[in-house]
């Protein structure tokens, strides 16, 4: 069995261009907002996750021009010094800071081996549309450079131990556009490698928080390498790995486009005989699992689910996203398969109730649902059950940065 974490010799913005590259995760922009966040930095990692945005917008986002157009740009920030290629194997400590929250975790190359024996833990189901176009990319650029978001059971060992780290001279420190300021440093000595290695190999398992397309897909190009005499590195992953309790979950709201030909009363009067309906003066943030905030005709709700309508006993069907779903927007609104039913969306809590109240006023939606966070501990709990979350329970802030660290296949 191979060891769950290993460190790797990363490819990385030599010190002075970090804030340069940093850029986004490839899957929190459209193609619009890319090219526009990257104009006049050519250094942006979005040249590479993105590509498109150096292609005319006609050409298809999925186009094998796009996956060359990648590694084209990836060795042209190579060639000209602005990355550089660490000399020895390391791990990495990295910092965000996002207003008063702080959280410290590791860079690591994750087990593949571990993956697939579900040790490395998932709870979403992938699309393979998605996961065959981070295969093209991975093999285009022979690299991983989009990281897995994972996190690791309570360890105050390991948390020791990467916060050791950061005593030293960071390699990257930058505030990025969106206020979030990232922070890393390396961890070359072979004592602490070795106690990190230790200490989280010992764990039972790793949790998949964000990533699950970019893990999938490391697993497809792993085994398509397995007895080609290909190095070793492609049996690994790239990986932020934080503490459970030092990760933050937001609300993932609900939109929904119209009453399903009900009227606002007799919605009400529906949604009456399953919550609690509380009219409120104000916005209503969920105070606990089991309530939500309904946002209806410019008027605010509070609901609080009845308590015999949660099934305590099953870690899926217990969550709030599922007990909207079984409660009211199946049996009231008809909404049955939130993947693809386009009368239902999405908003992060990142863009706060106000986000809510703008698209329902607009008149583009007729209501909208405000949520209680999802916890690590609900996911961590499905996962361990070897169940699937229903899509869209988890918004994870702050958003690591792309283009940091990135794990070489060779």
């Amino acid at each position: 069995m191979r060891p769950l974490i290993r460190p790797f010799t990363a490819l990385r913005p030599r010190p002075e261009h970090a804030a340069a590259v940093a850029a986004p995760p490839y899957d929190v922009l459209s193609s619009d907002e890319a090219r526009a966040r990257a104009a006049g930095k050519p250094y942006s990692f979005l040249h590479i996750s993105k590509a498109e945005i150096d292609l005319p917008p006609e050409v298809d986002h999925y186009a094998p021009e796009v996956y060359a157009k990648s590694a084209e740009n990836l060795k042209k920030l190579i060639a000209d010094g602005i990355l550089m290629r660490e000399a020895a194997p390391c791990y990495y400590a990295y910092r965000l800071v996002m207003g008063t929250h702080t959280q410290t975790g590791l860079i690591a190359a994750a087990s593949v081996e571990a993956y697939d024996a579900n040790r490395i833990k998932k709870h979403e189901f992938t699309r393979p549309d998605k996961e065959d176009d981070r295969v093209r990319q991975i093999e285009a650029l022979n690299a991983q450079t989009g990281p897995v978001l994972l996190a690791h059971p309570d360890s105050d060992e390991a948390e020791r131990l990467v916060a050791a780290a950061t005593a030293g001279t960071p390699i990257a420190d930058l505030t990025a556009d969106d206020g979030i300021k990232h922070t890393l440093w390396r961890i070359d000595d072979a004592a602490a490698i070795a106690c990190i290695g230790a200490v989280i190999d010992a764990m039972p398992a790793l949790y998949i928080a964000d990533g699950h397309h970019r893990s999938a897909a490391a697993s497809r190009v792993a085994a398509a390498r397995r007895g080609t005499g290909a190095p070793d590195s492609a049996e690994y992953f790239l990986a932020v790995i934080f503490p459970a309790r030092q990760m933050r979950i937001l609300d993932y709201n609900r939109v929904v486009r119209d009453l399903n030909g009900l009227s606002a009363d007799a919605f009400l009067k529906a949604v009456g005989e399953r919550c609690t309906v509380t009219p409120s003066a104000s916005p209503v943030t969920p105070e606990r699992s089991g309530t939500f905030g309904l946002y209806l005709d410019k008027r605010w709700y509070h609901l609080a689910i009845r308590p015999e309508l949660v099934p305590a006993d099953d870690p899926v069907r217990r969550l709030d996203v599922s007990v909207l779903s079984e409660q009211i927007l199946e049996p009231i609104l008809g909404i049955a398969d939130l993947r693809r039913d386009t009368r239902i969306d999405f908003v992060g809590g990142i863009r706060g109730l106000p986000e809510l109240e703008r698209r329902v006023n607009s008149g583009e939606m007729a209501l909208a649902f405000a949520m209680y966070p999802t916890q690590l501990a609900e996911l961590m709990s499905v996962a361990d059950a070897g169940q699937i979350m229903p899509p869209k329970s988890t918004w994870f802030e702050p958003k690591l940065a792309d283009g940091l660290a990135s794990h070489v296949l060779d």
